[in-house]
């Protein structure tokens, strides 16, 4: 039986990223917001409002903690590349899907994702092998490095994505 909470299986960080592999991951990250888009594209209200698993977000509320999720991921980035070692601040992504801009129009957050990942992508690429092992301190998984945040964000997309589309293939809406 699917695992409806993880289709694509739990984040395993594979500790050997090679520069090819890694390459895989941007370009993952770097296609997600079209792949989305794809997912979502012709999905009525009322299914945007059906959730991909019995107590879990609804399509809409994926989408929009997709772009809230890759907006802190992109600023972590950041912290990291510009502070030694940062603390980065934590958030309740449970209570983030509950406010009031996640049910909203999709179009806002496919719209952010497109040019958030353009500028993310970037900045992937032009990261060296040294900036890459720089790390941040996450309150709760501790020490992560920029190597391993790139394969999680890369699975992070691909796992959104796979709620959706499963979803729409166990509920016939093709």
């Amino acid at each position: 039986m699917e695992d409806l909470r993880y289709p694509i299986g739990e984040f395993k960080h594979d500790a050997e990223i090679t520069d090819k592999k890694l390459n895989l991951k941007i370009k993952q990250i770097e296609d997600a917001p079209k792949k989305l888009r794809n997912a979502v594209d012709g999905l009525s209200e009322e299914q945007l409002d059906t959730p991909y698993r019995p107590e879990g977000w609804t399509v809409r509320q994926v989408v929009h903690h997709l772009a809230d999720s890759h907006m802190n991921g992109f600023i972590r980035f950041k912290w990291t590349l510009t502070e030694d070692q940062p603390t980065i601040k934590a958030y309740d992504e449970k209570r983030w899907a509950e406010l009031s801009d996640s049910f909203e129009d999709i179009q806002v957050s496919l719209s952010l994702l497109d040019v958030l990942h353009k500028k993310w992508v970037l900045l992937l690429k032009s990261l060296s092998p040294e900036d890459l092992e720089k790390t941040f301190i996450h309150p709760d998984f501790g020490l992560v490095s920029l190597r391993k945040n790139v394969d999680l964000y890369a699975w992070h997309g691909e796992h959104h994505i796979a709620h959706i589309t499963r979803l729409i293939i166990r509920m016939d809406w093709e």
